[in-house]
C-alpha cells in the first residue's frame, strides 16, 4: 500500500443461527436438501400469511451480544427493508433498524501494535434471502427458496479496521466465537457465515472518512483478506491518477483475487424502512437476559489467562488449546488424572493433534479415554517409553482400544532398556561402525553426538534409554 495512504474498514459479518427451524416460520434450516422443499406458504411470501418470531433465535443473539459486551436493548422491533431480488418473494427482507437488539460492544485482535479492540457499533436479528444460480441453465437464472428466512445475526464493525491483515484477523475470532457459543456452524463454504466489507481510503493524518465501496458476500477468510488488499491498491490507484472514487457495490473473483462493479451503492432511504406491523416489540426481561449470562460457558480469553496462571503453561500453548471449544473439554477431562499440565499440552497440540488430522477426526470424535492419555505421559516420564516411541508406536493402538499403556508397550516390546551391559553392546557397536565420525567429534565436532543416540536408537528398535545411551557415549567418546 502507498505510503502517503492509509485504508478504513468496517465489516458487517451475517452470520446463520444454528436453530432447526426459520426466524418467522417453522420450516427446516437444515443445509443440502433438494431445493425449494423447505418452503412455505410463509416463506414464499404468500399474501395474508402472518410471521411468528423463532425465540431460539432471539436467546443466540442476545448471548452473542454478552459474549461481545453489548448493551441488549430490552424493547427493540422489526422492520421491513423494501427492495426487490427475484430470491426475496415478499419484496421485502425483515430485519431491524433503529432498535438492534444488540449495541456496541467489541471483539479483541492482535494487530501488529498487540491485542486491540475493535468497536462494534450493533449486532441485529433479521432473515436470509433465497439463492439465486446463474451455471444451472444456459438462458435462465434458477431460484432456491430453501435459505430465504434462515435466521441470521449481523455483527457490524464501526469503521475501526485499518488493513486486510486485521479483517483477517477480526472474521478468524468471530468465527471461533460463534462455534464457541454454539450459535452458527462457521462454514464459510456452505455460506453459514459471510462477510461484506465496506473500504475506503484517506491520506494519513486525516480525520474525515473517504467514499466506501462495499464488496459483498465474500465466502472465505482468505476471501476477505484478498478482496480488501485489492480494494485498496486499486481505489489508491483511482485517485492517484487523479480520479475520484465512486460509491458502489462490488463482487469479488476468487479466480482472479479482483473485485467488480456491480451496482451503485443504495443509501438507508433507499429501502424505505419501517416497522412491521405484523411483528409486536420484543420486550427482553433483566432475568431472561441475566438466565442467558449465567448460562455463557467461559470465554477463550477467560480461558488461555486461567491456564497460563493456574497450569505454568505458556501463552502460545494456552491460545493453541483455546482455539477449539472440544480441545478444551477434553484437555480439562485428563487434567483430573495428571498434573504433567505443559507434557498434556505438548501431547495435545503434537502426536494428538497430527493423529485427529491423519484420520479426518475432531476431539469430539477422539476414542482415547482421558485415564489412558494421562497413564501414557506418566510412562514417559518415567522413562520406561521414550515420547518419540510413545507417540508412534503406543498412542494409535491405544487410540483405537481401550487396552492400557504400559500393556500395548510390553505387547509390542517397548519398554526401554536401562540395564547398562545391553547399552553398552549397542553403543561399542555404534561407534565401531563410524570410526571417522568418532575421530571428528574428538577433534571437537561434539554435534556428531545426535548422530551416535540415533545410530543406537535404530540398533536397538527404540528401546535404550537416551539419557542412559547420552551419558555412556559421553563417557567413551571424552576418554
Amino acid at each position: 500500500m502507498n505510503g502517503k495512504y492509509e485504508a478504513v474498514i468496517g465489516l458487517e459479518v451475517h452470520a446463520q443461527l444454528s436453530t432447526t427451524s426459520k426466524l418467522f416460520c417453522g420450516d427446516s434450516t437444515t443445509f443440502g436438501a433438494e431445493p425449494n422443499t423447505h418452503v412455505s406458504p410463509i416463506t414464499l411470501g404468500h399474501p395474508g400469511t402472518l410471521p411468528r418470531v423463532n425465540k431460539k433465535a432471539v436467546e443466540y443473539a442476545v448471548k452473542m451480544g454478552l459474549a461481545c459486551g453489548c448493551e441488549i436493548e430490552k424493547k427493540n422491533w422489526f422492520a421491513r427493508k423494501n427492495y426487490f431480488y427475484p430470491d426475496l418473494p415478499k419484496g421485502y427482507q425483515i430485519s431491524q433498524h433503529t432498535t438492534p437488539i444488540c449495541k456496541g460492544g467489541s471483539i479483541k485482535i492482535k494487530s501488529g501494535d498487540g491485542e486491540r479492540s475493535v468497536r462494534l457499533n450493533r449486532i441485529h436479528l433479521e432473515e436470509d434471502a433465497g439463492k439465486s444460480i446463474h451455471d444451472i441453465d444456459d438462458r435462465y437464472t434458477c431460484i432456491d427458496l430453501n435459505r430465504a428466512g434462515t435466521p441470521l445475526i449481523e455483527i457490524v464493525t464501526e469503521p475501526d479496521i485499518y488493513s486486510a491483515e486485521e479483517a483477517w484477523q477480526y472474521v478468524t475470532e468471530i468465527r471461533k466465537l460463534v462455534r464457541w457459543l454454539n450459535i452458527c456452524d462457521g462454514n464459510m463454504e456452505e455460506g453459514s457465515l459471510r462477510c461484506d466489507a465496506n473500504v475506503s481510503i484517506r491520506l494519513k493524518g486525516e480525520t474525515r472518512l473517504g467514499t466506501k465501496v462495499e464488496v459483498k458476500n465474500l465466502n472465505s477468510i482468505r476471501n476477505v483478506k484478498k478482496a480488501i488488499e485489492f480494494e485498496i491498491d486499486r481505489m489508491i490507484a483511482e485517485v492517484e491518477a487523479g480520479n475520484s472514487i465512486k460509491q458502489q457495490t462490488r463482487s469479488f473473483d476468487a479466480a482472479t483475487d479482483t473485485t467488480f462493479a456491480i451496482r451503485d451503492k443504495e443509501e438507508a432511504n433507499d429501502y424505505r424502512y419501517f416497522p412491521d406491523p405484523d411483528l409486536p416489540a420484543l420486550v427482553l426481561s433483566e432475568s431472561y437476559i441475566q438466565a442467558i449470562q449465567n448460562a455463557l460457558p467461559e470465554l477463550p480469553a477467560v480461558l488461555i489467562h486461567q491456564y497460563q496462571q493456574q497450569y505454568g503453561l505458556s501463552l502460545y500453548d494456552a491460545a493453541q488449546l483455546c482455539e477449539d471449544k472440544a480441545m478444551v473439554a477434553y484437555f480439562s477431562k485428563v487434567i483430573q488424572h495428571t498434573s504433567s499440565y505443559k507434557a498434556l499440552a505438548n501431547w495435545m497440540l503434537g502426536p494428538i493433534r497430527q493423529y485427529l488430522n491423519e484420520h479426518a477426526l475432531d476431539f469430539e470424535q477422539f476414542r482415547l479415554q482421558p485415564q489412558q492419555l494421562a497413564a501414557l505421559i506418566l510412562l514417559v516420564e518415567s522413562g520406561q517409553v521414550s515420547f518419540s516411541v510413545a507417540a508412534t508406536r503406543v498412542l494409535p493402538v491405544i487410540a483405537e482400544s481401550n487396552e492400557a499403556p504400559m500393556a500395548i508397550a510390553e505387547k509390542l516390546q517397548l519398554l526401554q532398556v536401562s540395564d547398562a551391559s545391553e547399552l553398552e553392546k549397542w553403543v561399542d557397536e555404534a561407534l565401531t561402525s563410524m570410526p571417522e565420525k568418532v575421530a571428528e567429534y574428538k577433534k571437537g565436532k561434539k554435534g556428531l553426538i545426535g548422530l551416535f543416540v540415533g545410530d543406537v536408537k535404530k540398533r536397538s528398535k527404540g528401546k535404550a534409554d537416551p539419557k542412559l545411551v547420552t551419558q555412556l557415549l559421553e563417557t567413551k567418546l571424552n576418554n
